[in-house]
């Protein structure tokens, strides 16, 4: 099994389009303002958004996008105005992270866990 796409709800697609643009995803579907997909940089899986009338409630939608230089990308974001509510920081699972929320408050945390990503020290046998 492969994972395919993950699909997260938008009140306003076509500003969450210009969002993840400037993330550094393609867009590669955007034939209305209700539905866009893009495909990440690297690997095949895709990410896309949908029109919904009303967010879900509760602490919401969190997506992880793997980079390997994160300290230098996040500070290319910063320079696109892009605002972090957390820098790159070393986190105790052996991963670093910056987080950042999109226009409809989902979480999306940037990252770069090497090895630790399928091969933390903890990992099942």
């Amino acid at each position: 099994m492969n994972l395919n796409q993950v699909t997260i709800p938008s009140l306003n697609v076509e500003k969450s389009v210009a969002f993840y643009k400037n993330l550094g995803l393609n867009l590669i579907v955007f034939t209305h303002s209700k539905y866009a997909r893009f495909a990440c940089p690297q690997g095949d899986a895709t990410f896309s958004i949908h029109e919904v009338e009303i967010l879900p409630k509760g602490p919401g939608v969190t997506v992880y996008f793997e980079e390997a230089s994160l300290d230098e990308y996040v500070k290319k974001l910063q320079k696109k105005g892009l605002v972090f509510n957390q820098l790159p920081t070393d986190m105790p699972w052996l991963w670093r992270e910056a987080h950042i929320n999109d226009p409809d408050g989902n979480r999306i945390i940037l990252y770069f866990a090497g090895k630790n990503r399928k091969d933390p020290p903890w990992k099942l046998k």
